[in-house]
């Protein structure tokens, strides 16, 4: 007797048995009649048993036909969820991490680069850009974990880091001496920018947006070139930058908090990406304060 047992034949039996009749067994599996009944006298005659009882247009199992039934229908339930599984893996939902544009270079890329290698099976889709923009995408469960800047107090998460702020300009630059002073910042939506209207406005300043970007880097560049001054997170002060102080007439700000955001619903391979991410900031924010 030939031991292998052939899926198609297997389910031309059970569509039989559940329907009660070959035309209609035909029917659910968009077979013809004949080929129903060839592919069950081709398992009848591998398992040297009558499986079905034939009496005018109705079939009904015999005993041992009860039996094979039984035993196909736990062999064809085992195969679809093994294809399930397959299409499952192949497909698998991918991580999606959002991050602040300064986070999208050098920062966080070693760590990312080790989990991608790590876990090559797994898609990892990272979204950079304003907080702002990252935070409205976390609450709308289109990313699965988000890194964000907040006002202090102002949210809560699996993990947080001080952000200290500092006033620069241009190394060689006198842009606070100007009647007019001249802004370097992101767009009005930015923290950094809403900062320092509010600052200047307090002090009774006159001041202008001399250079907008969405790109914290692209600030740095600008007052670097001495087109104005600007608010930016201390650890992007560069040498090319002047650092300005409560001496200079501009009060300190009270750093931001980055904060780690994850849906309750996260994969084990979310979960250790995240773990990563807590590693990375512990190490990019050694000299401050961990919350």
């Amino acid at each position: 007797m030939n031991t292998t047992l052939d899926p198609i034949l297997l389910r031309s039996l059970v569509a039989v048995v559940d329907t009660g009749s070959f035309t209609r067994a035909a029917d659910s599996t968009h077979l013809t009649q004949s080929t129903i009944s060839q592919q069950i006298r081709k398992l009848e005659a591998q398992l040297g048993c009558e499986l079905l009882v034939r009496k005018k247009r109705f079939a009904t199992p015999t005993l041992e036909g009860e039996r094979i039934v039984s035993h196909a229908r736990r062999i064809l339930a085992m195969m679809e969820d093994a294809i399930a599984e397959t299409v499952v893996s192949a497909e698998q939902r991918p991580i999606k991490l959002g991050v602040p544009e300064d986070f999208a270079t050098h920062e966080l890329m070693p760590t990312l680069s080790l989990f991608a290698q790590a876990f090559p099976e797994v898609r990892l889709e990272v979204k950079s850009g304003m907080c702002s923009d990252i935070w409205h995408q976390f609450n709308k469960g289109e990313l699965d974990l988000a890194l964000v800047k907040h006002r202090p107090e102002q949210a809560t998460g699996i993990a947080k880091w001080l952000e200290p702020l500092s006033w620069i300009d241009g190394k060689d630059a006198q842009n606070l001496q100007q009647q007019t002073i001249p802004l370097v910042g992101l767009p009005s939506t930015g923290l950094y920018r809403s900062e320092m209207a509010h600052t200047f406005d307090s002090l009774g300043k006159h001041w202008r947006m001399a250079y907008i970007t969405t790109s914290l880097s692209g600030v740095g560049c600008a007052v670097e070139a001495g087109l104005g001054i600007s608010l930016l997170p201390s650890r992007l002060v560069t040498s090319l930058h002047q650092v300005l102080t409560e001496q200079d007439g501009l009060p300190n700000i009270a750093p931001l908090e980055l904060i780690l955001h994850a849906q309750q619903q996260l994969s084990q391979q979310g979960k250790l990406l995240a773990e990563k991410l807590i590693e990375a900031c512990d190490g990019i924010y050694r000299s401050c304060v961990h919350l």
